[in-house]
This record gives C-alpha cells, structure tokens and sequence, in this order.
C-alpha cells in the first residue's frame, strides 16, 4: 500500500510541477491531466486493496476519466481558439480580458 501511495503521490507532485512552473498553456492543461490520472490509479488501488465492491471504484474512475477527457477537449479548444486569436501561446500573455 506504501508503494500505491508513494506512486500516486510522485505523479500528483509532478503534475502539479507542471501547472506551477510551465508557462506554454498546453503543458499546464497536460499537468492538470497526469494530477487527475494519479488521483484515479490512488482511488482504484485503495478501492483494490481495501476490498470493496471493485464496480465502484472503477466506475468512479471512469466517470472522472469521461469528464477530464471532456475538459481536456473543451479547454484546448478554447486555447486553440485564443492562440488563433492572438497568436500568443504563454500563460502570462492572457491577463487582460476583451470582448
């Protein structure tokens, strides 16, 4: 179980890394991605070993895998969109909002 933790744990830190320290929108979006896959393996691996019901925890999983995967699409639509735009790809670059 130390493993599972000690695992989820160093892909959390390094997702959240990525958000703290890229600036390139893209990197921060596929940052946000890897922190929610290191939550979902930690959720079914406790679920796993726990012994619950494994139906539950891997439908939990699957559901925050559907909505990352929509958010995923959705956020880098957006992005694509406001680089086309601007032609600006950094994070500091999008502090002023215009109608």
């Amino acid at each position: 179980m130390t493993a599972l933790v000690s695992v989820c744990f160093v892909l959390f830190a390094i997702g959240l890394y990525g958000v703290l320290t890229r600036r390139d929108l893209i990197a921060v979006l596929a940052s946000v991605e890897i922190m929610l896959g290191s939550a979902n393996v930690l959720l079914v691996g406790l679920a796993r070993l726990s012994g619950a019901p494994a139906g539950a925890a891997h439908a939990v999983a699957l559901t925050v895998m559907v909505v990352a995967a929509a958010e995923a699409a959705v956020g880098m639509a957006l992005l694509l969109a406001a680089v086309k735009r601007s032609g600006r790809r950094q994070a500091e670059e999008f502090t002023e909002v215009s109608g």
